[in-house]
């Protein structure tokens, strides 16, 4: 998963409010010549959570040397990049970092204030106004176990004991489905969205458990109304990868058919602010002061946006397989079940149940779940993807 420093010549500019700090570094040499290098690399959060992003001018693969769980250092070489040396103090839980050339690239050195992890890495390239790539390190803090141990006079005393937290391999899938209870949805010939939208719901939950890869979440299961807030909050809870909502379009023209994919619209990030949790990182940042916590949220924002998109385009090429699509297939409207920050999300529109031959596909339980197997080798397509990016 923005509104950055921007960058002023061959400066670097240093934003501090209360414990949370913003770094930009720019190697000027490199800016001048257009040599491929790091602009900035900039941090921010707190003691449970921290970013960091390196923004470079151009793709970059990475892969880490050293994750810290011995000596609180990160080690991260960047293949291809080349930088001055440069280094910097810290923020949550970074004391500092160092950067320094090598034959093969860039070695990135972060020093940890407290037992932490990656928690997840990624590369975000050019988009919604900002002109070059990006490399994102989330950490996590490691929380210490604790280990009870008796003396000779057999008294129990706890000794903290640090233990490595496991890789999580499964990603977190929260399945959508639409309307439910006292909101049916639309209305075809012969059937109602809300029950359309379940059913769909659960064949996608079955496929995606089926290979062991994903831990499904769902925001009902059953015919119940769920609040569409509610529906956010349970994504941003489950601390979810992914979020798609399943829904049955309709319309006045019976003729009209064809599937369509929504992504959240410029004009209505500004809403996603009110579902940020009063113990969030980018909040606690604001409560020492303001200013920085709209960039971290922004930032947050625009790489959330950019991989919702990219998760659309995937399953756009994937459903079209299946079904027939809209023309203008890929839309953005500011729907509430699109406004997590933090959590990449897309709302699928699986075909109009005013038309016949949509409805028909919708209703047949084989169809759709042959369309639910589209939706699920996209999902599998979108993770390979990320993982191929952040492994290069």
């Amino acid at each position: 998963m923005s509104a950055v420093l921007k960058e002023a010549g061959n400066r670097f500019a240093v934003l501090l409010t209360g414990g949370v700090l913003c770094l930009a570094a720019v190697a000027g040499s490199q800016a001048a010549t257009g040599h491929p290098g790091v602009l900035n690399v900039r941090i921010g959060g707190d003691r449970t959570e921290t970013r960091i992003v390196i923004d470079l001018n151009r793709a970059a693969g990475a892969k880490i040397a050293a994750d810290g769980a011995v000596d609180r250092r990160l080690v991260l070489n960047l293949a291809g990049v080349s930088s001055a040396d440069l280094q910097g103090g810290g923020a949550g839980l970074v004391k500092g970092w160092t950067l320094d050339d090598t034959s093969a690239g860039v070695r990135l050195k972060v020093d940890f204030a407290a037992d932490a992890t990656v928690k997840r890495r990624f590369l975000l390239p050019p988009a919604d106004g900002v002109g070059h790539y990006r490399y994102v390190i989330d950490l996590v803090a490691r929380e210490p176990a604790v280990r009870l141990t008796s003396s000779p006079k057999t008294t129990l005393r706890a000794t903290p004991v640090i233990l490595k937290q496991p890789l999580s391999l499964k990603k977190v899938i929260v399945i959508d489905a639409g309307h439910g209870g006292r909101d049916p949805g639309a209305r075809g010939a012969k059937a109602i969205e809300k029950d359309i939208n379940l059913a769909a719901a659960r064949a996608l939950k079955a496929r995606l458990e089926r290979n062991g890869r994903y831990q499904v979440v769902m925001t009902r299961n059953s015919d119940v109304y769920v609040p569409l807030e509610t529906r956010v909050q349970v994504a941003r809870r489950a601390d979810a990868d992914l979020f798609i909502s399943l829904h049955a379009d309709s319309g006045s023209d019976s003729a009209m058919r064809g599937a369509t994919v929504y992504t959240l619209s410029d004009k209505a990030s500004s809403r996603a602010a009110k579902f940020v949790d009063k113990d969030d990182w980018f909040m606690k940042a604001n409560l020492a002061g303001g200013g920085v916590s709209d960039i971290l949220l922004d930032l947050t924002q625009r790489a959330t946006k950019n991989r919702s998109a990219a998760f659309a385009e995937v399953l756009l090429g994937r459903v079209d397989d299946q079904t027939q699509l809209l023309r203008r297939s890929h839309r953005d409207a500011g729907f509430v079940v699109l406004l997590a920050p933090d959590v990449p999300a897309v709302l699928l529109e699986m075909g109009f149940i005013t038309n016949s031959a949509d409805e028909a596909i919708l209703r047949d339980p084989t169809k759709r779940s042959r369309l639910m197997g589209a939706v699920s080798d996209a999902i599998d397509d979108y993770f390979d993807q990320q993982t191929r990016l952040a492994a290069r």
